[in-house]
């Protein structure tokens, strides 16, 4: 209706905005002048992850080289609503996109990424390893494929994707806070509602909504059974007590700087937390992300404990299952 009166011409309706919106809100309709401010970017980022989130681990990781161009391109393309990442910083400084201490699982290098300069990482192939890994999936086109900047992550996908990054081993990346802060100013990520920070490190976390109240955290978890505790479940950093034992208080001292929990689901083979301890977390204003699920049957069982989104190397058997 109101494409139709905006189009109809009558000497009743002056053609000035005050007179129509005077008939517009005689009429019982808004218009844009009078309508709600909308939502900012941040707040609408707060919305969306009330629904749930397919997390695209290192890219869509389980088609191609984790943390690749092709796999970030291949997971945006598939719709993952996050793409996922690891900062670290290369011994001259520079942020790059890589998610082990060492290069010589996913490159064919060897040593620490912190020890070698951006120039000495970028003569890597970061690509041929998964071509060897995954014959069936091989890919010549993943061959010498190069270690990325987070700059060029930026440049590739601007504001039209979300990122999900790991400050990665702060003890090992000294630092590590304030350049990535700096890139996500540069880049205006934060006020855009366009990335989510995670960490294992709470100091780290602490610090970083210190310096920037604004941007959305994510507090990570890792529990196992500790052998030396008659196999109890415990927390890997002491962040919280195991799984079970849990309580309200635990969860709002993460709410005070995080959005959210992204936990573990299994360890070797059993669960290590519960329909009641996403519950839980949840009724403390905490969403629940957990990773890193690649099994449809685990991916059912969480969807149906109600998480808020999971971590995946394939957003698409996850996207299939969700939406």
């Amino acid at each position: 209706m109101l494409q139709r009166l905006s189009s109809f011409s009558s000497p009743s309706l002056p053609n000035a905005a005050g007179g129509l919106s005077v008939f517009l809100v005689a009429a019982g309709m808004a218009t844009p002048a009078l309508a709600a401010t909308p939502a900012s970017a941040l707040e609408q980022q707060q919305d969306d992850l009330a629904a749930f989130q397919v997390i695209a681990h290192r890219g869509a990781s389980g088609h191609a080289p984790e943390s690749t161009l092709a796999a970030f391109t291949l997971a945006h393309e598939q719709g993952a609503d996050y793409l996922e990442m690891d900062a670290q910083l290369t011994a001259d400084g520079k942020l790059v996109v890589f998610h082990d201490d060492t290069i010589e699982r996913t490159s064919d290098g060897t040593g620490h990424i912190n020890d070698y300069t951006l120039a000495e990482l970028k003569a890597l192939d970061v690509g041929t390893w998964f071509n060897q890994a995954n014959p069936e999936k091989a890919d010549d086109a993943f061959k010498g494929a190069r270690l990325l900047t987070l700059d060029e992550v930026f440049e590739a996908f601007g504001h039209d994707a979300r990122y999900y990054i790991e400050a990665k081993s702060p003890a090992l990346n000294p630092g590590l806070e304030d350049a990535l802060l700096a890139k996500l100013k540069e880049y205006d990520m934060i006020q855009a509602g366009r990335v989510l920070v995670q960490s294992f490190n709470q100091p780290s976390l602490l610090k970083l909504h210190e310096q920037s109240p604004a941007l959305p955290l994510v507090q990570l978890l890792w529990y196992y059974p500790d052998e030396e505790n008659a196999g109890q479940l415990k927390e890997w950093t002491d962040v919280t007590p195991g799984s079970g034992n849990v309580d309200d208080t635990d969860f709002q001292t993460i709410a005070d700087y995080a959005v959210g929990i992204g936990t573990n689901f299994i360890y070797e083979g059993a669960p290590v937390i519960s329909a009641d301890f996403v519950d839980q977390a949840q009724d403390n204003d905490l969403r629940v992300h957990v990773y890193t699920v690649n099994d449809t049957d685990d991916m059912q069982t969480l969807l149906d404990w109600g998480v808020d989104g999971m971590f995946t190397n394939y957003p698409d058997r996850l996207l299939e299952l969700a939406r």
